[in-house]
C-alpha cells in the first residue's frame, strides 16, 4: 500500500508488434520504461502487448488512458505496411490523420543530410491526428507524437530511449520512492508470516519477496521502498532481524540491486 497515491502520476504502456508476441523480439522498452519512470516519481501500472490490429491498439489505448495518467506506446510507427498506430491513435481519439508539414519537413532535412531523398514509404511517417504534438527523434529523424496525454514512441529501442529523454522536461514529476535490498539466504517462505505483519504494521511500506533465479534457494532479495526514508531504513532493519532469526547473516544495500537471470 503507499501512505499517499495522489502524490505520485501514473502511467501505462501498451508495446505494439507481433514479433513480440511470436517470439522473434524481447521486449526491452518496457524494463528501460518502467526504471526511467521510476527515476522521475511516476507509477508504471500496467504494461499490455497487442499485435499489429487497429481494433486491438484503439481499445487497449482507451482502455489504458481511462487507467493512467500518461499512457506511452512503443512500436507500429515507421514506413512499412504494418506500421499503423498513428491511424490506430487517431481513431481511438476520433481524429482524422494527415500529413503534417512540420514533420515532413523534419523528415526531408534529415534525408537531406545523407543525401538521400524522402520517398513515398518514408513520408508515411509525417502522416500524425490532427492537432497532435510532434516528440523529436535525434536517431533516425522520423518523429513520434502526443496527443493528450498518450505518447506515442517508436519501437526500436535507442530511438525510444531518445524520445523519452526529448519529452523528460514536460512531465509531471512525483516524489522519489526510498528503497533499500536486504541481501540473504534461504528460501522466502522462511520470512512470508513476518513480511506480511511488517507491511501492515508500517504505514506506506512495500515489500517485495524475489528469491534466486534458479528457484532453489540461494540469494533472496527482500526490497523495502516507501515515500518515507525512515520507514524504508527501520523496515529494512527490521527484515535483517527477520533472516537472524532464521540464522542468515544478511546486509542492507540502498537501491535495487541488479541480478543476472538464470542461465
Amino acid at each position: 500500500m503507499d501512505e499517499a497515491p495522489s502524490l505520485r502520476p501514473t502511467a501505462a504502456m501498451l508495446a505494439i508488434g507481433e514479433e513480440l508476441l511470436n517470439g522473434r523480439t524481447r521486449d526491452a522498452n518496457a524494463h528501460h520504461l518502467a526504471g526511467w519512470l521510476d527515476q522521475r516519481g511516476i507509477d508504471l501500472v500496467e504494461v499490455r502487448i497487442v499485435r499489429d490490429d487497429h481494433d486491438q491498439i484503439v481499445q487497449s489505448v482507451n482502455d489504458l488512458r481511462e487507467k493512467a495518467d500518461l499512457v506511452f506506446t512503443s512500436g507500429g510507427i515507421g514506413p512499412t505496411h504494418d506500421d499503423i498506430t498513428i491511424d490506430a491513435i487517431g481513431a481511438a481519439f476520433d481524429l482524422p490523420v494527415s500529413e503534417s508539414e512540420e514533420a515532413l519537413q523534419i523528415l526531408s532535412d534529415f534525408y537531406a543530410e545523407k543525401g538521400e531523398a524522402v520517398t513515398d514509404a518514408r513520408r508515411r511517417m509525417a502522416r500524425v491526428p490532427e492537432g497532435a504534438a510532434l516528440i523529436p527523434n535525434s536517431v533516425s529523424g522520423a518523429p513520434g507524437v502526443r496527443v493528450g496525454t498518450v505518447y506515442v514512441l517508436a519501437g526500436v529501442p535507442a530511438i525510444f530511449n531518445a524520445m523519452l529523454e526529448a519529452i523528460d522536461v514536460e512531465l509531471k514529476r512525483g516524489p522519489r520512492m526510498t528503497v533499500f535490498s536486504v541481501i540473504g539466504a534461504g528460501p522466502e517462505s522462511r520470512l512470508a508470516e513476518g513480511l506480511v505483519a511488517l507491511e501492515r504494521a508500517m504505514k506506506g511500506l512495500r515489500i517485495g519477496s524475489y528469491p534466486g533465479p534458479t528457484g532453489k534457494g540461494g540469494e533472496l532479495q527482500i526490497v523495502c521502498r516507501s515515500l518515507n526514508a525512515g520507514v524504508a531504513r527501520r523496515a529494512a532493519e527490521a527484515v535483517e532481524g527477520l533472516f537472524r532469526a532464521n540464522g542468515v547473516e544478511a546486509h542492507t544495500v540502498e537501491g535495487y540491486v541488479a541480478r543476472q537471470a538464470a542461465s
